[in-house]
């Protein structure tokens, strides 16, 4: 006799009488059996969830005697047995298979009810070695997971704490379950187990030192629908752990080009955060000013200068509990979010008068936990190593007769972690440890650097004094001798063109001090 196809499956209310309980997070396991129980359903467990439920006065018939078979290998096998899947697997409405089972003296199991070892937390753990984490790794429970999951049809399965209460909910109210109930319930298990998976995956790849994996494996929960994507249009959500880094506790709910704003914002100032006082100011992902100082309110108002038309609508980070003075400078425009370690006492209450502004606390900096970096591109994604190189002073190659002053190898060191987060084609002006002016994103150098000084003139700046950073090498001279004529006295750039003795001598030509970096900063 031919199967049915699922599609012609009965999706109708399926009745529980049989639950097959076994789990290694027992958050509400007793409570739950409890309610199963007061509703006329056998219960079957293993080892030490059996052990919970039977101190809750339940009664529970231990798997090991459905598969007459003991528990055995220290755990290992408990439920690997035709007794067990061949109940959670019959399709019940299917009479060979109803005969079948009666032939083999198995009954079936409607309700599965599993989570698994915790391997995520094992492995999280600085000191955990291969061993522990290779015993962390569950092997009955996927398999069961999974069974229920493929035979939705005749079975529910439950993987999280989180689902009893509607579960029950809907058991208590109706006596059965019904089909779309189970096939959610069978979707959020193959995500469960998809994503235990992958996280073995990979720790393999971590232990293995493989950087850059053969399958590249990604999982995330989501952490909101979001009103849209860029554009009203486009639908979207955000996925991850966006809460293990950041707290929005004022104002609407974060947008998906919000959340763009706040990983440029956040990636900067992660370069900054050990720094004196600085603030940056940044519009569509892109840096309008930034500054360090002795002082919060000062650091924010040079910033502020750099551009002073762009920041509205824009949002404001700080690596300092932000003091009163400066909100009060920050709250002189509309910013729509305001990002700080902290908030002294009276800022979070002066700053929400305003409904529409969203104040977020920075609980942690992205570039000290996240290596790797994702982008999707057509057919699939592109993966790298995040752009975490540093610049100090002794990394430095002077190529001019001068050197740079103690004041422009500040300001050197200042603009290039800066360019870093500026898009290529990037050029910052810096100046007193201030951005003066900063170009990005033209498809030449030069233009970049003719945005750069338009900027500072339009904000009354000087550029006199000021040193120039370009996140790759100058291709020609003509760049570094804009910069000289513009006032700029020290260039820092990567090195590496073929005209660099050309730009070389352009620079000793207007006894400008210039530095190689020997790396780039491209930022598409």
């Amino acid at each position: 006799m031919s199967l049915k196809p699922l599609s012609t499956l009965p999706e109708s209310s399926l009745p529980i009488n049989r639950a097959l309980i076994s789990v290694s997070d027992k958050t509400g396991v007793a409570s739950l059996a409890t309610s199963l129980y007061k509703q006329g359903i056998e219960i079957l467990s293993t080892g030490g969830t059996a052990k919970v439920i039977r101190e809750a006065d339940i009664p529970v018939k231990d798997v090991s005697d459905v598969t007459n078979f003991p528990e055995c290998l220290d755990g290992r096998v408990k439920t690997l047995h035709p007794n067990i899947h061949a109940g959670i697997l019959a399709r019940t409405s299917h009479q060979p298979d109803r005969s079948e089972l009666d032939t083999l003296g198995v009954e079936p199991i409607e309700l599965v009810v599993v989570n698994l070892y915790p391997f995520k937390e094992t492995v999280s753990s600085p000191d955990v070695t291969p061993a522990t984490a290779t015993e962390n790794i569950d092997i009955g429970g996927p398999t069961m997971i999974r069974a229920a999951a493929k035979n939705f049809a005749h079975v529910a399965v439950l993987t999280h704490p989180n689902q009893y209460s509607a579960f029950l909910e809907e058991l208590e109210d109706t006596g059965k379950i019904s089909f779309s109930s189970r096939r959610n319930l069978a979707r959020k298990a193959f995500e469960h187990t998809a994503d235990y998976d992958v996280a073995i995956s990979n720790y393999f790849n971590t232990i293995d030192e493989i950087e850059l994996p053969e399958q590249l494996s990604i999982s995330f929960p989501k952490s909101a629908d979001l009103r849209y994507g860029e554009n009203p249009h486009q639908k979207a959500s955000v996925y991850g752990r966006q809460s293990d880094y950041i707290h929005c506790f004022h104002g609407k709910e974060l947008s998906y080009n919000n959340y763009l704003d706040i990983d440029s914002a956040l990636h900067l100032m992660a370069d900054f955060q050990n720094d004196d006082p600085t603030a940056a100011i940044f519009k569509h992902t892109v840096p309008c000013g930034i500054a360090s100082s002795n002082h919060l309110t000062d650091a924010y108002k040079r910033a502020f200068a750099t551009d002073t038309v762009s920041p509205f609508g824009g949002i404001v980070i700080v690596n300092r509990p932000l003091d009163l003075e400066t909100a009060t400078s920050i709250d002189s425009i509309f910013t729509e979010i305001i990002l700080a370690p902290d908030f002294e006492e009276g800022v979070t209450e002066f700053l929400t008068k305003k409904k529409n502004r969203r104040l977020v606390k920075i609980l942690n900096y992205p570039a000290d936990t996240d290596s790797y970096k994702l982008k999707s591109i057509f057919g699939g994604a592109l993966y790298q190593q995040a752009d975490l190189a540093a610049v100090t002073e002794n990394d430095l190659k002077i190529v001019t007769q001068r050197k740079p002053t103690y004041a422009e190898l500040s300001d050197m060191l200042f603009g290039w972690r800066v360019v870093k987060h500026v898009k290529s084609n990037g050029i910052v002006y810096a100046k007193g440890r201030a951005t003066c002016g900063i170009g990005t994103g033209q498809t030449s150098r030069v233009e970049s650097s003719v945005i750069a000084v338009r900027k500072a003139m339009n904000e009354d700046l000087s550029l006199k004094g000021s040193i120039i950073a370009s996140d790759a090498f100058f291709p020609f001279a003509d760049g570094v001798i804009a910069a000289a004529q513009s006032g700029a006295t020290a260039v820092i750039q990567p090195g590496g063109s073929i005209r660099d003795k050309e730009v070389i001598e352009a620079a000793d030509e207007y006894n400008m001090a210039m530095a190689f970096t020997g790396i780039r900063h491209f930022k598409h």
